[in-house]
């Protein structure tokens, strides 16, 4: 299974079996964690791994669960770090998925003798994963997402690889399923903007959110043999709109052969 076939079925898992998934599967999530391009290649991140195979009390928080494993990633705190490591994380849960392994995203929720801070770097978020207690996989049809009519304007009628990567964005999982973006699509460019209240003035988890949906836009155009560059158009930032804010812009275009 590729990442992008995982787009469309994965979603967050809850309730794990408390079975050891291997020392040879753990050195594969560290190695495709440092084979990803960042979005934002400047910013030094890295991740650690808690094993609670013994399912200890470990996580706290508002929204944590009990979890045979958790993943912690710690960034520089920089401008759109947080954007930057939602990007990273979403990819290490889509590859979770293609091993059999399910996952789920703890905002808010730390571990016991988990620090705060890491070698000048700060937790940004942890995630629980491991075999599943029940269903790995749902239908796309089944994902609770708003309908592309209300996401997305066309300005003209979009080339078919052009839909397929707006519905991999569209289908992007979002902290309380906000869903906070919003797309404009002209010819190959995505214009991509947030709900006012948004990246405006941002809620607490929209930048990784907006990184979860950038790799979203990754993955589609990688497995459709596109290259895509993430931009900030000032045309379009200098703009005033009443509803949504602008935050960046997608360019896609088939790769040259």
């Amino acid at each position: 299974m590729t990442l992008y076939e995982a787009v469309f079925k994965r979603h967050s898992i809850r309730k794990f079996k408390f079975d050891p998934i291997g020392a040879e599967i753990l050195e594969k999530i560290g190695s495709f964690y440092t084979d990803i391009v960042p979005l934002y290649p400047g910013i030094e991140t890295e991740i650690g791994i808690t094993d609670n195979t013994a399912n200890k009390r470990v996580a706290r928080g508002l929204f944590s669960c009990s979890a045979p494993y958790y993943l912690t990633i710690y960034s520089e705190k920089r401008p759109h770090y947080e954007m930057n490591a939602g990007y990273l994380c979403e990819q290490l849960s889509l590859y979770l998925f293609t091993l059999g392994i399910g996952s789920c995203f703890l905002g808010s929720t730390r571990l016991i003798d988990t620090p705060k801070v890491r070698s000048d770097k700060e937790l940004v978020i942890t995630m629980a994963f491991g075999r599943p207690a029940g269903r790995l996989a749902r239908r796309a049809e089944d994902a609770k997402r708003i309908p592309l009519r209300e996401l997305c304007v066309y300005k003209e009628p979009p080339s078919k690889w052009m839909s397929q990567v707006i519905e991999a964005a569209r289908l992007a999982p979002s902290a309380l399923n906000s869903q906070p973006w919003r797309f404009v699509v002209v010819g190959s460019r995505i214009h991509i903007f947030s709900k006012k209240g948004g990246m405006d003035r941002p809620k607490r988890w929209d930048e990784f959110n907006f990184g979860v949906m950038f790799s979203h836009i990754a993955v589609a155009s990688e497995e459709l043999w596109l290259d895509v560059d993430l931009i900030r158009l000032e045309n379009i930032s200098q703009k005033n709109f009443r509803s949504n804010q602008y935050v960046l812009s997608a360019i896609v275009r088939a790769q040259e052969t």
